[in-house]
């Protein structure tokens, strides 16, 4: 259990450098841009009061039964489903359905606006701060996809 717990500090402290050096180069903030409109949109199910990613996988049924997802509500727990441990989860569950091969819109996308309109706008917004949008998972994902995350604070 130690080992794993060494090996999950690693990988989490590699994802915090390289996004650390890719942060100045994007001009949308998690603090002034993204973080308004989670706390608008998203905090209802992903706020303080929900599991932890770990727990939340142990039972994924019952806590959407509780229309509750993984906690998302700081800069650190929304960037691991950036980066890492759940790559691109933020990515395939916003995206349009414009980068996927059916042309379907992640289970998220309806919530980032009460328009079409609304959820193009956030939905920038959201591609704007993370940089390199891609809708791949830890083990499908380069090196060099990776350096192109920005999640600027």
């Amino acid at each position: 259990m130690r080992k794993k717990q060494s090996v999950f500090f690693i990988l989490a402290a590699a994802v915090f450098m390289a996004v650390s050096l890719n942060a100045y180069a994007g001009d949308v903030e998690y603090e002034t841009q993204i973080k308004p409109v989670f706390e608008q949109k998203c905090i209802k199910c992903h706020g303080s009061d929900s599991p932890e990613l770990p727990e939340f996988e142990k039972d994924k049924k019952g806590y959407k039964d509780k229309l509750k997802g993984p906690r998302m509500d700081t800069y650190t727990t929304m960037i691991s489903f950036v980066g890492w441990p759940d790559t691109g989860a933020i990515m395939r569950r916003l995206d349009d359905g414009k980068n996927t091969k059916d042309g379907k819109p992640g289970n998220m996308y309806q919530n980032l606006g009460d328009t079409e309109e609304e959820r193009q706008k956030n939905l920038a917004l959201f591609k704007g701060w993370v940089g390199n949008w891609t809708l791949k998972r830890w083990k499908e994902i380069s090196k060099e996809e990776l350096d192109g995350i920005k999640v600027r604070y």
